[in-house]
């Protein structure tokens, strides 16, 4: 599957507004998608590191218009949790020095609500 057949919307809900300050974004998903999958669309299409991704199938709600009853399609929601830790990471290399290393990956998602 293509990075953009995965990802399909955003889910903006006032819950979901509130996680994005720990580094959980929502998004509506191709019901097909794995969890690798969503991972690795997340990290092509936005250029963030994803830590966790959590996976909801969502029941569709039954709709009455008049006397006509009809259903909502089910869909899935996956819950992305993203690095949000813009430290340097140092480590040991040969002969005792001690090597720093930036990160390349963005801290946050800066298209998710429109901004």
């Amino acid at each position: 599957m293509v990075a953009e057949d995965i990802i399909i919307a955003p889910v903006v809900t006032e819950k979901s507004s509130g996680e994005i300050q720990e580094g959980k974004y929502t998004f509506k998903v191709n019901k097909k998608a794995t969890k690798i999958d969503i991972k690795n669309a997340v990290e092509k299409l936005f250029e963030v590191k994803v830590l966790n991704v959590n996976t909801v199938m969502v029941k569709g709600k039954e709709k009455r218009v008049g006397r006509n009853v009809g259903k909502t399609s089910d869909w899935k929601k996956a819950i992305v949790t993203i690095d949000t830790n813009d430290s340097e990471k140092s480590y040991l290399a040969k002969g005792g020095k001690e090597v720093k290393v930036s990160k390349k990956y963005k801290t946050s998602i800066d298209e998710f609500m429109g901004a």
